[in-house]
């Protein structure tokens, strides 16, 4: 029998946060409030600002042994960008964040260095479509392809059997619709872990993600509805389980790490996701960061440091 959920109360006690985690938050709720409003510009506008460096998301240098390779998408050819140790232990397949608008595959090679060195795994990072120019099911489509690929190029091309799959915010939400569909599609479980960083697993938006509107701390209430918007334009029930997981059959998902800060929006998708998963029968450990904001395994806060190690443990198995 696995360990039971733990949920601890001290995570969410006043003054559990780090000083320098606190410090961290006002300084970027503070950065925001003279930040263009990213809907007035466009998705086209915020892409390339964040190319250049002009907007709070931290451009990281990329891997210097990073290679991209294109396979067959559902959309044409789909880039995958692969980071990987020269004997690999397993594979880990990534699914980059961005609200399915933003972002792109190489934004997380400085961690896809350490998991390639560290827990010996190829990294292979889905450069999947982008809403609005591509909704749903565009962006799933092809990380479930990218997922096909994977379990059959595995071997042959990394020498290893052990997958593992994982993704933040909105990459954990297409992390796991990915599993549930290579589960009922195609009758396959081959993942045998699933790291799961701050996931967007209910779009019709747990009380945590309609209740931060006030400080904007990185993500708010009106920026989970607008991405929401982009991503899902065809009418489809946002209670559909191939949009928000939270609702779908959990029964035959891998062991599972979530991981979300106690400031994020979307604290709630990830206490609610971890429970259903436990639910089902499942493995899940919760990692919960007091004080840290959306994704903080990306910034530069005592607590993003932290949850990496975590991560790195968990995938290395």
């Amino acid at each position: 029998m696995s360990k039971p959920l733990v949920i601890d109360p001290a995570w969410f006690s006043p003054g559990a946060a780090p000083k320098e985690t606190v410090a961290h938050a006002e300084a970027l709720i503070a950065k925001g409030r003279n930040a263009p409003d990213i809907w007035a510009l466009g998705p086209r506008e915020v892409r390339a600002r964040r190319q250049q460096g002009e907007t709070p998301f931290v451009i990281e240098p990329p891997s210097a042994r990073a290679q991209t390779i294109e396979i067959d998408g559902p959309g044409g050819k789909l880039p995958l960008r692969i980071i990987a140790p020269a004997r690999p232990a397993g594979a880990y397949l990534h699914i980059h964040s961005g609200g399915w608008t933003l972002g792109s595959a190489d934004q997380d090679d400085p961690r896809l260095d350490r998991l390639a060195d560290e827990a010996g795994l190829a990294c292979v990072s889905v450069e999947y479509r982008l809403a609005p120019e591509f909704p749903y099911p565009a962006a799933p489509d092809d990380c479930e392809a990218a997922a096909l690929w994977l379990v059959r190029e595995a071997a042959p091309r990394f020498g290893v059997q052990r997958l593992a799959i994982g993704g933040e915010s909105a990459g954990a939400n297409l992390a796991a619709v990915t599993l549930l569909r290579l589960r009922d599609r195609h009758g396959l479980t081959p993942f045998s872990a699933a790291n799961l960083t701050a996931g967007s697993f209910d779009l019709g938006l747990t009380p945590s993600a309609r209740c931060s509107e006030k400080d904007r701390l990185i993500l708010s209430t009106r920026d989970l509805r607008l991405f929401a918007a982009a991503y899902v334009q065809n009418g489809q029930s946002l209670a559909d389980p191939d949009i928000s997981p939270l609702y779908a059959n959990l029964a035959g998902m891998p062991p599972a790490l979530f991981t979300c800060g106690t400031r994020d929006p979307l604290i709630d998708d990830t206490l609610f996701m971890a429970a259903r998963w436990t639910a089902a029968g499942r493995k899940a450990e919760l990692s919960i960061w007091p004080g840290s904001a959306h994704v903080h395994t990306s910034l530069p806060e005592p607590n993003g440091a932290a949850a990496n190690d975590r991560i790195v443990a968990f995938l290395k198995g």
